[in-house]
């Protein structure tokens, strides 16, 4: 650089740095005034003040020293203040927007004093360009650094939140005397309205687990158009509950859709229910759906508790549950592919409450094709569907639910 360009850089950073006060108090000013997230109490104000004050001088020893990029780093305070950011939960994007609109602001300010200075107009011009160019990789550095603190203190942060917020819920799932009252006091939410309860997991720990639990948990927010209260478990689990004054509706097929598209996260979805006994029983029930998806070989994606209320109940009997179905069903529970389009028309019989041209409509048969069956079927069970029926539609239920070969 030109020694007469590196001199007016340095004239510049020195007439900065005198009315360097007055610079951050403007500076700060703006941030509060155009990021909500800037609005502090007073301590993190004071911390926000001293970030900005310490990013403004760093930025002066560059100009004024020639300070490499590469020996730039975070300011202590602006490095303390990213912490308290991620720990307010606040977002990185209000974080480095604020950077680049000081960034912005430094430079206009630099350009006003190098055009009191009045240089000649090629000298000013290329100690303009050197400013920006110095300010900008200042910026550049330093912003890479904030991530990852940022990044590092959010999941810091988060695991100690989750650690007190499932002490917390496991109190109230399990302490039998505690009143309404001290629950809400305790979750610091209303537990008087309707409630169900969700649980997430993955098959396996991968990178970014706790990411894809909590992306999880906030498709079951889309799905109900309501915030979870959630908290992770561990690296494999999450507990959700959606709650809400009225019952909260669950747009199914949209949640089975968003988990398709995320293969690896299950979930398990309690039914509704009223109030603290409801917020423990929809839990109740979230786990035992979850229990029989995991008794599958394949569990589906999306478990739930008022599909298959009944076959989880006798998850905890297998083998009796094993002894009942084949003794019920005889030959129908072959594991063969006759026996199995035996037993979905059967069961589509049943559903549509002994409808031949229902059950052949649900089948997309013909309904001669269902009558053969049925017959078929009533010959391998030995007596008519009339006889028996609950004990069949029963059987025939845990089949699909559980699969032959946990039978």
């Amino acid at each position: 650089m030109d020694l007469e360009v590196e001199t007016t850089v340095r004239v510049v950073a020195e007439q900065v740095k005198n009315g360097l006060d007055a610079l951050t108090s403007d500076m700060t000013t703006m941030f509060i005034d155009v990021i909500p997230e800037f609005r502090h109490d007073d301590e993190v104000r004071r911390l926000m003040i001293a970030s900005t004050a310490s990013n403004l001088a760093a930025i002066l020893d560059v100009l004024a020293l020639g300070i490499s990029r590469h020996d730039i780093t975070v300011p202590p305070a602006a490095a303390e203040y990213a912490r308290r950011f991620a720990q307010h939960g606040m977002s990185l994007e209000a974080l480095l927007r604020a950077y680049r609109l000081g960034e912005h602001m430094f430079v206009q300010h630099a350009i006003a004093v190098l055009a009191q200075e009045n240089p000649p107009t090629e000298r000013a011009l290329a100690a303009a360009s050197h400013i920006a160019r110095l300010v900008n990789a200042y910026i550049d550095q330093v912003i890479e650094g904030l991530i990852d603190i940022y990044e590092a203190e959010r999941r810091r942060w988060d695991a100690r939140s989750d650690s007190n917020r499932g002490a917390q819920i496991r109190a109230v799932l399990d302490t039998e005397d505690l009143d309404l009252a001290s629950a809400e006091q305790m979750l610091a939410t209303s537990l008087r309205g309707w409630h169900m309860a969700a649980v997430i997991w993955i098959a396996k720990p991968v990178a970014g687990s706790a990411d894809a639990l909590r992306a999880g948990a906030g498709m079951l927010g889309a799905a109900t158009g309501k915030s979870p209260l959630m908290v992770l478990v561990d690296e494999q689990n999450c507990w959700a509950w959606i709650s809400s004054s009225g019952k909260p509706a669950l747009d199914s097929d949209r949640l089975e859709h968003q988990l398709r598209q995320q293969p690896h996260i299950h979930m398990a979805i309690g039914d509704l229910g009223p109030g603290l006994a409801g917020f423990r029983q929809t839990f109740r029930d979230a786990q035992r759906a979850r229990n029989l998806a995991l008794a599958t070989n394949r569990p589906r994606q999306l478990t739930l508790y008022n599909r298959v209320a009944l076959t989880s109940l006798l998850i905890d009997r297998l083998p009796d549950t094993r002894a009942w179905v084949h003794r019920v069903l005889g030959a129908l529970a072959a594991d063969d592919e006759t026996s199995a389009r035996l037993r979905e028309t059967v069961q589509a019989y049943l559903d549509a409450r002994g409808s031949l041209t229902d059950a052949a409509s649900r089948l997309h048969v013909h309904k001669n094709t269902v009558h053969y069956r049925i017959r078929k079927a009533e010959e391998v069970l030995g007596h008519s569907l009339a006889a028996n029926r609950l004990e069949t539609e029963v059987a025939l239920r845990l089949c699909e639910q559980l699969g032959l070969d946990r039978l």
